[in-house]
Order: structure tokens, then sequence, then C-alpha cells
């Protein structure tokens, strides 16, 4: 443990919210600890205090509620991908779970750690020395986005896996902050700005992932990565369609949230492709280049919408 280093093992919610607000200034929660101990590795998140939430058991549980399902945030993906509710009635979820990491990290890395995963660039996630022979970005403390060149936007890329299928599954989440509790839509939390990619506060904690039980979906997902296993990703696809015949199409991996989008029926395909196209900010911040991975928003969506419509008929 570095010197100077405040760890505490919250016994509970209300134990972590406690001693999050007496450190408001400089806390992370952690719980699997695979994101995050990467980048204070890397020195690229510094801080003194680290409030260990995994052990909280009311945030372990998967359940059903009423006409939902709760996913607890610290529910690993290697347990939801062998939860027999959501292998039975969300598979791209457990396909997306599957996606990330490798066995050993999903068997630590939860959900809540998923869908608010630190955006990432090729030009930040590096070790210190790196950075500073390079030259330090927006994202730390820097005075240009080394990407573009530019000085008034970080263009870090979103990089969930399975944040863009519970969009399209019209997932909420429940926080806890100032001794209150709400529920929002999982996508109405992300920002588009790379340096704070989310508009959480310092003190807000996921509870669980809430996903609709009474509502009939089909979801494809897709993921462009070098490798099958390790690699965050290049780009990542989903799109559902439920009873009614509304589909919902969500994109990561090509701007520094997750791009999204409804329609009323499969075939405003070209449509729902052209607008994710306008939409997506995809700069040169990762292994494939701008115009390639431009290029493969058309083919892997393309691919999603004629998987769907060929289970449709």
């Amino acid at each position: 443990m570095e010197k100077n280093q405040l760890y505490h093992k919250a016994k509970n919610v209300e134990d972590a919210m406690a001693f999050a607000i007496a450190h408001s200034e400089d806390f992370r929660f952690i719980a699997g600890g695979t994101d995050l101990n990467v980048n204070r590795f890397h020195g690229t998140i510094q801080t003194s205090c680290l409030i260990d939430i995994h052990e909280i058991e009311e945030l372990r549980q998967i359940k059903g509620e009423g006409n939902d399902l709760h996913i607890g945030a610290l529910v690993t993906l290697d347990e939801l991908m062998q939860n027999p509710i959501i292998k039975k009635e969300f598979p791209a979820l457990v396909e997306a779970a599957h996606s990330v990491a490798t066995p050993m990290l999903r068997k630590t890395a939860t959900i809540g750690g998923n869908i608010l995963c630190e955006n990432r660039c090729i030009f930040f996630n590096q070790s210190e020395w790196w950075r500073e022979a390079v030259g330090y970005c927006l994202k730390c403390e820097g005075e240009i986005c080394i990407a573009t060149g530019g000085t008034k936007a970080c263009f870090s890329k979103f990089v969930s896996d399975t944040a863009p299928v519970l969009i399209c599954l019209d997932a909420k989440i429940i926080i806890a902050d100032n001794g209150k509790q709400e529920i929002v839509k999982l996508e109405d939390i992300y920002t588009g700005d790379g340096l704070k990619p989310n508009k959480l506060s310092n003190t807000a904690l996921v509870l669980s992932i809430v996903v609709p039980l009474n509502k009939t979906y089909k979801c494809v997902f897709q993921k462009l990565r070098p490798r099958e296993s390790v690699d965050f990703t290049s780009l990542t696809t989903a799109v559902s369609v439920d009873e009614t015949g509304r589909v919902k199409v969500a994109v990561g991996g090509v701007d520094p949230k997750p791009i999204v989008t409804e329609g009323k029926s499969l075939e405003e395909r070209d449509e729902l492709i052209k607008y994710v196209m306008k939409k997506s900010r995809v700069v040169d911040n990762d292994y494939y280049t701008r115009p390639y991975r431009r290029l493969m928003i058309d083919v892997l969506l393309k691919r999603c919408f004629k998987k769907l419509s060929s289970e449709e008929n």
C-alpha cells in the first residue's frame, strides 16, 4: 500500500456512502478493480482513498421484482453469464459480457464497473513515462488533444460492451447519493465529454441495473477489436426490436458516449444507420484507423439488422 493511502472496507451501502461523503474530494469506490487498478498503476487515476464495496451483499443479487429484473452492480460478468434468467431472456447481454476481457477477469469485473468503465484513448492509456515523452493530453492536464490537435474537447472513446446492449433493452439504473435514491435511464448518464464521461456526482453509487421483464426483445450484439479476448472495443454495436416492432440502436467505441437512436420498424434501417454515422465523432485514437472504423459502423449495423430481419421471418 502506498504511503498515506487510506483504505476502507464498507459494511453496507450506508457505510460506503458516509465514508464517501467524508472524503468526497479524493476517493474512489473499488469493487472488481480490473479497470481502476490498471489506471492507478499507469498514473491516469490518482487517489489517496479507496472505499472497498465488493462485500456489500445487497449489491451482489440478481432478482425479479414485479415486472423488472434487478441486477446488482457488484454482480460479476461471469455470474451474469451463468444466471439462468439472463441466459433465457437476454442472451445478447450474455454475449456482450462474454466479449469483455478474459475468463479470469470476468470472474472479478462487475457489471456496475463495466457500465462506468473509464473512456480510453491510445494516447492516454499508457505508462507515465510514455505520456511524458509524447506530451500530456487534455485528459491528463495537457493543453491539446493529441489525437486531433484540438484544444477544446477530449474524444476519448466510450468502451463499455454491456452498456449498448442494456440500453437497447431499455435498462435503467438505481443510484444512491446524498441519502436519496433515484432511478434514471442508463443512456442518460453519459455526457459525451471525454474528460468527464458520466453525469454522476463524486459520491454517487450505482446500486443496480433494472431491465424490464414484461417486454419481449430480440437483440443482436457485434464487436470489433484486434483480438477475440483482452482488447477493449474499437466498435460495439447493438440493435434490438421489441414486440411492437420498435427498434433501438446503441453504438459504442466511436464517440465519448454511446450513440443511441430509435425507429418504428426494421424498415428504417438506412435512416438509423445514417443517423449513427452522422453523430459518431470518430478520431484516430484507436488501433484501427478512423476511415476503417467508420466503414465498420455501417458493416456491423447491417449485420445486426440482417440477423434481426431473418429472425422476424
